[in-house]
């Protein structure tokens, strides 16, 4: 079955046409600048179109035209990331008006993703007539996490009106739960897994389910990340209201302004590791108190699983940031934490295992992909469901 991956953002569209149940990448690419007039650009493997890219819909049937000049990549079914999947979505499905609704309902929980994720849907059921749609959504992974942990400590009125955390990242913390499985060749396992890129969030792992997650209600709370905040104290937002900040403002302030780019001056962790390098005192300030966050968070996950057995880095910093996961491990002795420099320098060589020998976690490099995740799941649900 050739499963045709699609993950929309507000101004990109990432694809993989991946062969199910092998896993094989058959072609992939990305759309970016959508919306914007004249800066359009898609990548169709070593092909690239530059131009005006209007709407999905358009960025779509570029891809649909490249497809048709390969026969042999037939589309038998369409896979989409969906965001928010609120209460009622804890597992993928297939798509129809009923589920269109109801990620249309969710807009408000989810305004920067779930709108775009919908005109993806849109886009590919106008392209690819007649082929089965799947919706895997990011939050579904984290609805076994328990009312004691999800729960906000507010009036019951607001819980029933859907107040409460939703967690994120969903589709790569399963994926890194069952690569773990896979190697260690165990599923009885307490493992924190760390998505460390522009977002960035933890989640705790008990047994192949989650059990615990940094982020919330929304995708802003948590870890510090790229442009934004993580954990504010409320107090701040009440007080930023008094001062006359409008919901508008403050939103901006903290999911665009904040984080690596307010403390450093650059979202990218790289720009930030190499003035780091030069003494830089911003950029030294924001990367201990990146760490500190990552560390304060695997201390409190570790204590709810009481006991850690895997810490998985992943994502664009997990997966290449040295110095970041060398300063996430040192000085833990407490958790059993031991890394051995050498493997950190070069998790390829040594399979991802970066564990000292006398480390009593096991600590690992695993380059997340969600579109496989996906493609796996949607070959779930439509060979169950014929």
């Amino acid at each position: 079955m050739h499963i045709l991956v699609l993950n929309a953002g507000s101004s990109s569209l990432k694809w993989q046409l991946i062969a199910m149940p092998s896993g094989e990448v058959l072609t992939k690419g990305l759309a970016e600048r959508i919306g914007e007039p004249g800066k359009g650009k898609i990548h169709f493997g070593d092909e690239i179109f530059e131009g005006s890219l209007p709407s999905h819909v358009e960025a779509l049937k570029k891809l649909k035209d490249y497809l048709n000049r390969h026969s042999e990549w037939e589309v038998n079914a369409v896979g989409h990331r969906v965001v928010h999947g609120g209460n009622e979505f804890v597992e993928p499905v297939r798509i129809t008006d009923r589920v269109k609704l109801k990620i249309k309902s969710l807009f408000g929980l989810a305004p920067l993703h779930n709108p775009p994720n919908l005109s993806g849907i849109a886009a590919a059921e106008k392209f690819f007539p007649g082929t089965p749609q799947v919706a895997v959504f990011d939050t579904a992974f984290h609805q076994s996490i328990p009312q004691s942990e999800h729960r906000y400590a507010i009036p019951e009125v607001f819980y029933k009106q859907g107040i409460r955390q939703y967690g994120f990242h969903g589709i790569s913390h399963s994926y890194i739960a069952k690569k773990v499985a896979e190697i260690t060749g165990r599923t009885s396992l307490k493992i924190i897994s760390l998505h460390l890129g522009n977002g960035a969030s933890a989640t705790a792992v008990a047994d192949g389910k989650s059990v615990a997650h940094s982020m919330g209600f929304g995708p802003l709370p948590g870890l510090i990340m790229g442009t934004r905040s993580g954990d504010v104290d409320p107090s701040v937002l009440l007080y930023w209201m008094e001062q006359g900040m409008t919901a508008g403002e403050i939103s901006r302030v903290l999911n665009k302004e904040s984080g690596l780019s307010a403390l450093a001056g650059s979202n990218d962790m790289r720009e930030v590791e190499r003035l780091y390098e030069t003494g830089d005192k911003n950029a030294v300030l924001a990367v201990e108190m990146y760490v500190k966050r990552i560390k304060k968070y695997i201390g409190a996950f570790t204590a709810l699983m009481n006991g850690l057995d895997v810490l998985v880095f992943t994502a664009g910093v997990g997966e290449h940031s040295m110095l970041i996961r060398k300063k996430v491990c040192e000085n833990s002795d407490y958790t059993g934490l031991f890394l051995d420099e050498e493997k950190n320098k070069n998790p390829e060589r040594f399979k991802g295992i970066i564990h000292a020998e006398r480390s009593r976690v096991q600590i690992m490099v695993i380059p997340t992909d969600e579109e496989r995740e996906i493609a796996s799941q949607t070959y779930d649900v439509l060979t169950k469901t014929g």
